[in-house]
């Protein structure tokens, strides 16, 4: 009988022992926290930044004004911030100096081909003083603009002196004495004359100042001159209108005629105006020195020889100054 006791005893223990256990297990796992739910990704954070003391937030702070103060700095370098340069709608760049390519245009600018056309007086100069007096010229050229100092121009001159009086009066004796008559066979009484000298040259022009508005250049070259020296008397002409019918006119005539070719140098300088900034034609002024090397003939009339030269002035050489105005393009 206590023995049974003893068991139930034992048994009851252990039931007891076994609750306590499961209540105290249960306890446990009450206890633990539930698992944080998956939150969203954050930006990794710079923890040396978070621990940063107040005196390295300084310090970092000033760090990053420099890097900026530097960057303003290049920034401004690539910039030109210049009061002139605020007027300019941005960006604001540099330019540089235009390049032209057409065919009409050189690099720098200027014009590859160049036109001129001009006139003026002539003053003969040395022996040609002796028996000329001052005329008139006419000018006609074209040429080439390699840049805007260097060209090369081809030239026609037309230059035209008269004779001088006493020359003049010399000569009328001398025709007289040699028996000379107008076309009515009468003794000459009046006599006049000219002298032409044409010429073809090849000028180089370096153009030593340029500017917007004001050019000076200096030129000079060799060419051909055919020059021509006529004595004249005052005629009576006729012509015929088969509607109005005939009717007489004052005209020259001439009496003796010598022409002699040479070749010859000129050299000079002028300046130019530009009429406008954008323009490219500009008016121009020059004076030359023109030396030609005629081949002097002697005097002679015999009427014996090949050639009859009462006036071997004709064939010297010739030298004068032409002054010319006129406009190039």
């Amino acid at each position: 009988m206590m023995t049974s006791k003893n068991r139930l005893s034992t048994l009851f223990l252990r039931t007891v022992a076994l609750g306590v256990f499961t209540a105290a297990a249960t306890l446990g796992l009450e206890a633990q926290p539930a698992p944080a739910a998956a939150a969203p990704a954050q930006p990794a954070l710079n923890l040396q930044a978070s621990l940063m003391t107040p005196l390295d937030l300084a310090s970092s702070s000033s760090s990053s004004s420099s890097s900026s103060s530097d960057s303003d700095a290049s920034a401004s370098s690539r910039f030109d911030m210049s009061p002139e340069a605020a007027m300019q709608p941005p960006p604001r760049r540099h330019y540089r100096r235009p390049n032209y390519s057409d065919s009409h245009t050189n690099p720098d600018g200027s014009n590859r081909y160049t036109f001129m056309v001009g006139g003026g007086f002539v003053m003969p100069t040395g022996g040609t003083h002796n028996y000329a007096s001052p005329g008139w010229k006419f000018q006609v050229g074209g040429g080439r603009n390699f840049n805007k100092t260097l060209g090369v121009l081809v030239q026609f001159d037309y230059d035209k002196m008269g004779i001088q009086t006493k020359t003049l009066n010399n000569q009328l004796a001398l025709y007289n004495n040699l028996g000379a008559t107008d076309q009515n066979g009468n003794q000459l009484s009046q006599l006049n004359g000219y002298i032409h000298d044409w010429s073809f040259s090849l000028d180089p022009i370096v153009n030593y100042y340029t500017s917007d508005t004001w050019g000076a250049y200096v030129t000079g070259g060799v060419g051909f001159y055919h020059k021509a020296t006529v004595f004249t008397i005052p005629g009576v002409g006729t012509y015929c209108d088969p509607y109005y019918g005939c009717y007489q006119y004052q005209a020259d005539q001439p009496i003796d005629k010598y022409t002699s070719n040479a070749f010859g140098v000129n050299g000079g300088f002028g300046f130019t105006y530009k009429l406008s900034r954008w323009s490219g034609a500009r008016l121009y002024g020059e004076a030359r020195y023109v030396w030609t090397d005629n081949q002097p003939r002697p005097y002679d009339v015999s009427g014996k020889t090949a050639y009859f030269n009462a006036f071997p002035q004709a064939s010297a050489r010739t030298t004068y100054i032409p002054v010319t105005f006129g406009i190039r393009f």
